[in-house]
């Protein structure tokens, strides 16, 4: 499963004492600043327009650009430079881009990864060591060219879905989740290619997530009301948005589902409306995929119990995989008081060809998948593996998940340290588990995908 992240990066937006026009604005702009006496950099130096407006461009843009989610534009150089130090402190730090996976531990190479790599930030910091100078201009890169801000990410749907009528988040109020279900009228069975939940222009001011469940006919998950009813179908929150299936991947949607739309709404100091839609491409009538891909809770813990003022309070939860599986992505789940999180897979012994070990007492084994080692509540980020990367695991194989959370005062997000925290819904509350979406194998396809990787390593040695 795909995932297309917007991630922004850092903020600022408001003149630079040197250079007093755009780069890339007007029509026109490029010459005048190049009639302009430049000042002389050091070769060594890095500068704006050779070095930073690439990196900008790749990781940080796509969200920091007028109208998007991120408070300011980091297109042009004056939107840039007042804001050069705290850059360099963000990516330092890597606390931007959102981009939390541990890099010296388990799987690293991820699709859609924007994160910096180390070369970049000593870039980044070299240049604002230097008094972040612009550059050439002839050698600034050609603007990036966006989609409309509106656009479905997963391209134009085939059906979408929408709540009958807008919720009014009035100005104060608590958090609130509000169900939402809606009748797509499917008269027959379809396959699922892409799906992508969308607020509406403005709405996403006060829809900090959304999640959508399918509703088969005929089961009790029908009633709204049963929050853990119905088959996880796809969510929205910022740092995650449409997810695109893998060829040969898909979720099914049986004829007369309904969908099922949770919203959590906040406030932000008026009354706001919130519209959520709901977009599904579907695959041809008729196709039939390779494998059905499943995205679940796995390792979750509900006996949640974290003392006040206490730091690194563990928690650990376990799910069986009843058939061999590939893992296609992991996504942490905690509230404001999560600190960190790892996923590891502990297996059963068995054979080069993937056959279960049954004489002796063989031990298991124990493989870090993924770790965030900082996790940050406003960013639900999904971890795509690369396809050659992709955990293959045999029946039997125990998902782990460990949890750690952070009930100090030295925890920014922590709304209360003075308050011993349990498991809940709410924000100010907790949870501990992870989003993972995988498909089943036969046994056949699983020794054919173990011998694949033999062999891939085999060639890359």
């Amino acid at each position: 499963m795909r995932v297309n992240p917007r991630l922004p990066l850092f903020s600022g937006a408001i003149a630079g004492a040197l250079v007093a026009v755009a780069i890339v604005s007007a029509p026109g702009a490029p010459s005048r600043l190049a009639a302009q006496t430049m000042p002389r950099v050091d070769a060594n130096v890095p500068t704006f327009t050779k070095d930073i407006a690439p990196i900008l461009q790749r990781s940080c843009q796509e969200c920091h650009r007028p109208g998007a989610i991120a408070p300011m534009s980091l297109l042009r150089y004056q939107d840039v430079r007042p804001w050069a130090r705290s850059i360099k402190t963000r990516t330092e730090r890597r606390a931007m881009p959102p981009w939390a996976i541990d890099r010296n531990v388990g799987i690293t190479k991820f699709k859609d990864d924007p994160s910096l790599s180390d070369q970049e930030i000593a870039t980044i910091g070299k240049w604002v060591d230097a008094g972040a100078p612009l550059g050439n201009p002839a050698d600034m890169p050609p603007p990036r060219q966006f989609d409309d801000l509106n656009a479905w990410r997963i391209g134009k749907p085939d059906l979408v879905v929408t709540m009958e009528k807008p919720w009014v988040v009035p100005a104060q109020a608590p958090d609130n989740w509000v169900d939402f279900v809606v009748d797509p009228k499917l008269t027959e069975d379809r396959w699922i290619k892409a799906v992508e939940i969308k607020p509406a222009p403005n709405s996403h001011r006060v829809v900090h997530h959304s999640g959508s469940t399918m509703l088969p006919p005929g089961t009790d998950a029908d009633d709204p009301s049963d929050e853990e009813g119905g088959i996880f179908l796809n969510e929205y929150a910022l740092g995650k948005n449409g997810d695109i299936f893998d060829e040969g991947s898909a979720r099914l949607i049986k004829a007369g589902t309904k969908l099922r739309i949770n919203g959590h709404f906040h406030s932000i100091g008026e009354e706001t409306p919130a519209l959520i839609s709901l977009g599904l491409k579907f695959y041809p009538k008729g196709y039939k995929p390779v494998h059905e891909i499943v995205t679940q809770h796995m390792g979750d813990n509900v006996d949640i119990a974290i003392p006040a003022n206490q730091k690194d309070v563990r928690y650990d939860g376990y799910t069986v995989l009843t058939k061999p599986a590939v893992i296609t992505s992991f996504q942490a789940h905690m509230h404001n008081r999560g600190q960190k999180e790892c996923m590891e897979a502990i297996i059963p012994p068995t054979k080069a060809d993937g056959t279960p070990v049954t004489e002796g007492a063989p031990l298991a084994k124990t493989v870090t998948l993924s770790c965030l080692d900082r996790w940050d509540f406003n960013w639900h980020v999904v971890y795509n593996y690369a396809d050659d990367v992709m955990p293959v695991l045999p029946a039997g194989t125990l998902i782990h998940v460990t949890t750690w959370y952070d009930n100090t005062a030295g925890n920014k997000a922590n709304p209360d340290p003075l308050a011993n925290i349990s498991r809940n819904n709410r924000t100010i509350d907790e949870m501990s588990f992870a989003w993972v979406s995988y498909y089943y194998l036969t046994d056949a396809e699983y020794k054919a995908k173990l011998a694949e990787r033999k062999a891939a390593t085999s060639n890359n040695n």
